[in-house]
């Protein structure tokens, strides 16, 4: 979808016709916002804390007015001081409290990698598993008002790099409250991204509580000509590229990976064998990225499968932009994968 859509409603493609009987659409906010009160409501030990988690607007949405049903003790602003609060939020899991920390922006997180890299991935593992820190750290890529180089980086390929950490990034309304509720069950830190262009979104989703496996990719769209491998928004502009070049007779298979890590090799391994082709596309930079990470794997136990060189779809290696002009020609979309489509399958 084009960038300038960002604050518009868009229903999600039809991946599901019907769950379980259920056809009850929400917004990806609300879908978020469901997961967090379901898991609130039945473990007293859930708890919120972001800068701004108790705004009037609640996280884009994601916390709205949970502090009127919870109160500030259990959803509550924080100052700025992410390094320190990381601490918080740490050692409150070490003590048998499930944190739920938002950040507004990715960017946030580099003020507090000690903690996180160095603290909460590696408790479990310097502990032989006596320790564990049930931690879920949310973040969200901002793009479309001019949030530039500092408010804007896509950073998962960075916390991909980090053992101890699992790293989620949803792609439809459906995983959002599945993977959240799965995040805040896991016994150790979790790192949600979302991408704000997903808070558009419209799609199906259940009442009742749920949770979606992590570590579990799905296949969005079925296809026997080329795999494209991709997650949160990617997902959609990737089905749609694949909708348009089918009408060339090419047949995309589209992965929603949904984790990053541990990261779901089979299910590109597999398509891989029976497309020999590989597009794999990230909202991140491309060098050191998650486009490398997942090309050298494919490289190095699916080469035999390819038919042709991986395309890898991902930003340029530059500080994101601020005018929209600028930031339309920096972000990737519908239209970078289905020339990729087209350039891999001729």
């Amino acid at each position: 979808m084009p960038w300038s859509k960002t604050n518009k409603e868009i229903n999600e493609p039809t991946f599901y016709d019907d769950i379980d009987g259920h056809k009850r659409i929400l917004s990806y906010p609300e879908a978020i916002r469901e997961a967090l009160r379901q898991a609130m409501k039945q473990d007293k030990r859930v708890f919120i804390m972001g800068q701004g988690v108790d705004d009037p607007a609640g996280m884009f949405g994601a916390t709205k007015n949970l502090h009127q049903e919870f109160g500030h003790e259990r959803v509550f602003d924080t100052p700025l001081s992410e390094g320190a609060l990381m601490g918080v939020s740490i050692g409150a899991a070490l003590a048998g409290m499930r944190p739920v920390f938002f950040h507004n922006r990715p960017d946030f997180l580099l003020l507090a990698m000690d903690q996180i890299v160095n603290h909460a991935a590696k408790w479990s593992y310097m502990f032989g598993g006596a320790a564990n820190v049930p931690l879920v750290i949310w973040a969200c890529i901002g793009r479309g008002w001019g949030s530039a180089a500092q408010h804007s980086q896509a950073l998962q390929g960075l916390f991909m790099h980090v053992p101890g950490l699992k790293l989620v990034m949803p792609g439809t309304c459906y995983d959002a409250k599945g993977l959240m509720l799965a995040a805040i069950a896991d016994r150790n830190p979790v790192l949600i991204i979302d991408h704000r262009v997903n808070f558009s979104y419209k799609g199906l989703v259940p009442p009742e509580p749920y949770t979606v496996p992590i570590g579990k990719g799905v296949i969005r769209r079925k296809g026997k000509d080329v795999t494209i491998v991709a997650a949160s928004h990617l997902v959609i502009e990737a089905f749609n590229a694949a909708q348009e070049t089918a009408a060339d007779k090419i047949e995309a298979e589209v992965i929603d990976l949904r984790t990053l890590r541990p990261l779901d090799e089979k299910i590109i391994l597999d398509s891989v064998a029976k497309t020999g082709r590989l597009i794999i596309a990230d909202c991140g930079w491309k060098t050191g990225g998650v486009t490398a990470e997942i090309g050298a794997m494919v490289a190095e136990k699916g080469f035999s499968s390819l038919r042709a060189p991986i395309k890898r779809i991902a930003c340029p290696d530059l500080p994101t932009p601020a005018a929209p002009s600028l930031e339309k020609a920096y972000y990737i979309g519908k239209n970078d994968i289905k020339k990729a489509i087209l350039e891999i399958t001729c």
